[in-house]
């Protein structure tokens, strides 16, 4: 990939149509907890806007996205961000696009005023799990089995990373 063929932005209103098509694309019980999501779903709501949204885009399309959200409303709690969704369309893969998202995750967090990232992956996602920690992020901790996927017992993987100022 060449650095100027992506391109990182926010997203928009009006990406919500690309961003459902990719987001049901790339669902996989490796990643996913909940069921796959229906055509056309909606993506945006009260709880996910636009703002939490950055997106990579080739050639003008939305090839993938990562989400950066407040882990919860607690002012003590206002020095994290937590990462609550990565995806790249089949179509990207290996070519540095994941990275660059969570990338660009990090710096928008610590533009947030962020003293640490997080996120969650489930245990048996290997190729997730790999990426997040050649971005720097370790395991902090593991609930074990705590979901039931496609008839096998999950474990949910937290890892973190700091943000240097």
């Amino acid at each position: 990939m060449h650095d100027e063929d992506l391109i990182i932005r926010p997203a928009r209103p009006e990406d919500e149509k690309e961003l459902s098509e990719l987001n049901r694309a790339a669902w996989s019980w490796l990643s996913d907890v909940a069921p796959q999501p229906p055509e056309g779903d909606v993506v945006f709501d009260e709880r996910h806007t636009p703002d939490q949204f950055l997106l990579a885009l080739l050639g003008g399309r939305v090839v993938g996205y990562v989400r950066v959200v407040p882990p919860t409303p607690l002012a003590s709690n206002r020095h994290v961000r937590q990462i609550q969704g990565l995806a790249v369309d089949a179509s990207a893969r290996g070519r540095g696009l994941g990275r660059a998202l969570v990338e660009a995750a990090c710096t928008a967090a610590r533009e947030q005023g962020a003293r640490r990232i997080t996120l969650r992956v489930l245990g048996h996602n290997a190729p997730a799990r790999r990426l997040y920690e050649a971005c720097g992020f370790v395991v902090e901790g593991s609930l074990t089995e705590e979901f039931l996927i496609d008839g096998r017992y999950v474990d949910d993987i937290w890892m973190a990373r700091p943000l240097a100022a």
